[in-house]
């Protein structure tokens, strides 16, 4: 009687692990073996199946065609039997495990916990506040939140919003900008993590996609809204992001004219991996509460000049 498995189902993991990583060091981590363990694990396999999975460059190893091609049903095999287990547990039944960017945890998501605590006071919403983007086929997360076209490998998503954008600024600046041409002439704050498109919003406002900006530069999208609350210049944002500030006075939207980008956020989950109820929840919750966000700031519009 033939095995159901011919390498150890350790060895499968590290290839599925080591596959998606593009390292040894993290199925080192998660299988609690050492990276030559898990090196083992790989050449074994291969002699056991008789086809080579990696190739070793001087990169490091690198999935063949043969293993790219599977590596999705391994990745959801994996992932399935961690729900499985979690669910015939019960464990973190009542934690909601979400990797989210800073400017959505610190502008949007943040002030909004209380609302998603008051509605399911047995469900705890736990943050992992990052710029990196984290493997969702981890056992301690749940989903995440990222911003993009909503194309990853191994992902599934579903757009919760933040497509439209435009410039905001302090109202202090607001007499500078009369017209989008007086861009040119004071400071622009750029963000150099934005993916937001500057060249689309001018040609949609009618000037030169190629006009030349000049302002201070951060590598820190809440640094930077923070420096265009204070008034060190104009910043290029969603509006799902400015709706508060621009709802309790700190910014402006000194032009009302909103561009639909092609990116936006999404809720992202890893690729065949079941629903818990919780998530649902979630789903649920940011499905009604983004479009009342956005919807529920007062516009603010540019102040008549005085009459003499």
């Amino acid at each position: 009687m033939s095995k159901a498995f011919p390498i150890p189902l350790n060895a499968l993991r590290a290839i599925e692990i080591v596959a998606r990583r593009g390292a040894l060091a993290p199925a080192a981590d998660e299988l609690g073996v050492t990276v030559g363990a898990v090196s083992q694990h790989l050449r074994r396999a291969e002699e056991r199946l008789g086809v080579e999975l990696f190739a070793r460059t001087p990169q490091g190893l690198r999935p063949l065609p043969v293993l790219l091609q599977i590596l999705p049903q391994l990745s959801a095999g994996f992932t399935q039997l961690q729900d499985g287990l979690a669910g015939l547990t019960g464990a973190q039944d009542g934690v909601l495990n979400v990797t989210v960017g800073s400017v959505f945890a610190s502008r949007w998501l943040i002030w909004r916990v209380h609302k998603f605590s008051a509605l399911y006071p047995g469900l705890e919403l736990r943050l992992t506040v990052t710029g990196a983007m984290l493997d969702l086929n981890r056992l301690d997360i749940d989903c995440g939140i990222r911003y993009g076209d909503g194309s990853w490998p191994g992902v599934d998503t579903s757009l919760i919003g933040g497509q439209d954008f435009q410039p905001v600024c302090s109202p202090l600046m607001l007499e500078r900008l009369r017209s989008p041409a007086d861009l040119a002439r004071v400071p622009v704050i750029k963000d150099q993590t934005s993916m937001l498109d500057w060249p689309l919003w001018f040609a949609n406002a009618g000037v030169d996609p190629a006009a030349a900006l000049q302002g201070p530069v951060y590598s820190d999208a809440s640094l930077a809204f923070d420096a265009a609350i204070s008034g060190q210049g104009v910043l290029l944002a969603a509006d799902m992001m400015t709706a508060d500030a621009v709802s309790d006075g700190r910014l402006v939207r000194p032009f009302n004219r909103p561009v639909k980008g092609s990116r936006g956020y999404f809720l992202a989950t890893a690729k065949g991996r079941r629903e818990p109820g919780k998530l649902r929840l979630f789903r649920e919750w940011l499905a009604a509460e983004v479009p009342d966000s956005v919807l529920g700031y007062v516009h603010q519009q540019r102040p008549e000049p005085a009459r003499e």
